[in-house]
């Protein structure tokens, strides 16, 4: 059983005033759990510096790497070259993992994308987008049918990564936990896609903030998931007591890493793990300096 913090300090509170045996019994737990933490490179989702990364692209990858971080996820390059992406790069002494492109993307160009990804010695190709097998004006919704469309496109794409020594994976948002049709679209998409051909980059805060919860996926789908995304998120307004997607720092908002981390360290698939900052309570770099530390305090480095 994993406790949340919360929940251990409790049975910590229990311990003191029941006795010596159960204080003990406590203190081994906790050996336990910090003994099923991650240990995994310091990783960011360059979309946290969206607004930087343009305007200094390799000035902003030095700073990355000095707060700690070790790996990057792209979510787009910014007109530079492949040269110019492996020297801010290097220079900076990161490595990129993967990067992130929108299914329409890789639907019309991926040929282009594939090769631009693969001469950067990228590993996982990464979708964070659904689309409508068959759109109408101001649809917005997608129905079980378009989420099992998806799923097709997944695996086809997953075939054609596959076969050039690349992975491909899925990135989702909140909707993916919204109940449609009777059936949650994330259950749908693991139970539809091919595990050979398409891998799950969870992001935490949003399965939290969709309704799910990320200790159960990490439980159910021990070798699905192999990268994990983290954030934070404001805790919600007692009065209506609802989850709210306003970012803040890790550590900061409502969602506590410790068990989530332990879960995927337990199911020993998560590989990669990137912190991703989309909005800021403080100047970006302190920021970022803030998850880094919180992330060092669980184990990851």
């Amino acid at each position: 059983m994993i406790y949340s913090r919360r929940e251990f300090a409790g049975m910590m509170s229990a311990a003191a005033l029941c006795g010596p045996a159960l204080l003990e019994g406590a203190a081994l737990h906790a050996q336990t759990i910090h003994a099923q933490t991650l240990k995994l490179p310091l990783g960011l989702q360059l979309y946290s510096l969206r607004n930087q990364l343009p305007t200094d692209f390799g000035g902003t990858l030095k700073a990355i790497a000095g707060l700690g971080y070790r790996e990057v996820e792209a979510a787009g390059y910014y007109d530079h070259s492949v040269d110019e992406v492996k020297k801010g790069l290097g220079d900076a002494g990161l490595k990129l993992v993967s990067a992130h492109h929108v299914l329409d993307d890789l639907t019309k160009q991926f040929d282009q994308i594939l090769e631009f990804n693969k001469q950067l010695g990228v590993a996982y190709i990464i979708c964070p987008t659904q689309g409508f097998r068959n759109p109408t004006p101001g649809q917005r919704t997608l129905t079980l049918d378009d989420w099992r469309w998806n799923a097709d496109q997944f695996n086809m794409l997953g075939d054609k990564c596959k076969t050039a020594g690349i992975k491909f994976g899925y990135y989702n948002h909140t909707e993916a936990f919204r109940v449609t049709e009777g059936v949650v679209p994330y259950d749908e998409l693991m139970r539809l896609t091919d595990p050979s051909k398409v891998t799950m980059e969870m992001d935490c805060g949003w399965v939290v903030v969709g309704g799910g919860d990320p200790l159960e996926y990490l439980t159910k789908y021990p070798t699905r998931i192999s990268m994990l995304h983290v954030k934070d998120f404001k805790r919600p307004d007692p009065a209506s007591g609802r989850r709210n997607g306003r970012a803040t720092e890790l550590g900061q908002g409502y969602i506590d890493y410790a068990p989530i981390f332990a879960a995927a360290a337990k199911g020993g698939h998560v590989t990669h793990c990137f912190v991703e900052q989309e909005g800021f309570d403080v100047p970006p770099m302190d920021s970022l300096k803030m998850d880094a530390d919180y992330m060092r305090s669980l184990g990851i480095a």
